[in-house]
């Protein structure tokens, strides 16, 4: 590959320096519980709460928080199908990459989206109504896509989150 073409997706992020044992401890609480109060924060990591804000901060300014989110139970939205679609473009040009990358996150119900290798090149992760609306969003915002030659939808039974950050 010529040394002025980049491959495709986002561009390297630098590495954040390493964690004392006191960040990557703030890090586990925060993902257990995103509310958790700076002065229990501060009492679980043995630190003052004036330092446990300052670390917090300072983790969120170095990119290794990115957010708070919430945990939303999709049923009770009107959502209670999950389901991964499993995505093959039919030409890997940056064009058609970005800009499936820049579209697919903003369809109706998409959860997630995961560039993977292998005999697929994405991931969707998407909740709907039922399996008709399932259908309909395959239909209608993927296969229609000139972009997409193959789609293949695996419905998600549950889903458990991960427990280590």
């Amino acid at each position: 590959m010529p040394k002025d073409r980049r491959t495709p997706g986002p561009a390297p992020q630098p590495v954040p320096a390493a964690l004392d044992e006191v960040d990557q401890e703030l890090v586990r609480l925060l993902t257990a519980d995103g509310r958790m109060p700076n002065n229990a924060l501060a009492e679980a990591t043995g630190i003052a709460p004036s330092t446990c804000l300052t670390r917090v901060r300072a983790l969120r300014d170095r990119g290794v928080i990115r957010g708070f989110h919430a945990d939303v139970d999709l049923a009770a939205l009107g959502r209670p199908l999950q389901a991964m679609v499993a995505i093959r473009i039919s030409a890997h040009s940056r064009d058609e990459i970005d800009r499936f990358r820049a579209q697919a996150p903003r369809l109706p119900g998409v959860l997630a989206l995961f560039h993977v290798s292998g005999a697929s090149d994405y991931l969707l992760h998407v909740a709907a109504a039922s399996p008709d609306a399932l259908r309909d969003f395959v239909l209608d915002h993927l296969t229609a896509d000139p972009a997409v030659v193959h789609a293949e939808t695996s419905l998600i039974f549950e889903h458990i989150r991960g427990t280590s950050s």
